[in-house]
């Protein structure tokens, strides 16, 4: 098992879970069981995937979660777009956010590369 409380790209999700949950506070009330349930989920379900991910035995079972970590940052940014669309006044906190979120994504795929490139 993996100590994944050392691994960088799960520290990074936890920045991200931290700054969705920044932004989704922010949102209308009328977004509670939309946007705000959306973004809440894929933004925990990323750094949950990396960890639970960790504790498989196999690179290939890791892999899996791994990549299930990228589709929920890749929801994420979408929802992000979601409400560039629908609000105003989020700017600066979606590019923060996204730009985080974009860093994660690379930060993924270059993880499995490695894990892809042991095997």
């Amino acid at each position: 098992m993996k100590n994944y409380k050392k691994l960088k790209i799960w520290q990074q999700g936890i920045q991200i879970v931290k700054k969705t949950y920044e932004l989704t506070k922010k949102l209308p009330e009328s977004e509670k069981y939309n946007l705000i349930l959306q973004m809440n989920r894929a933004s925990v379900s990323i750094p949950s995937n990396i960890a639970e991910g960790s504790s498989r035995k196999s690179d290939k079972d890791f892999n899996r979660f791994l990549q299930i970590a990228l589709g929920s940052s890749f929801e994420l940014d979408t929802q992000c777009e979601v409400v560039k669309e629908l609000y105003v006044g989020f700017d600066k906190e979606l590019e923060e956010l996204q730009n985080k979120v974009d860093e994660e994504c690379r930060m993924i795929q270059g993880f499995i590369n490695k894990i892809t490139e042991n095997n």
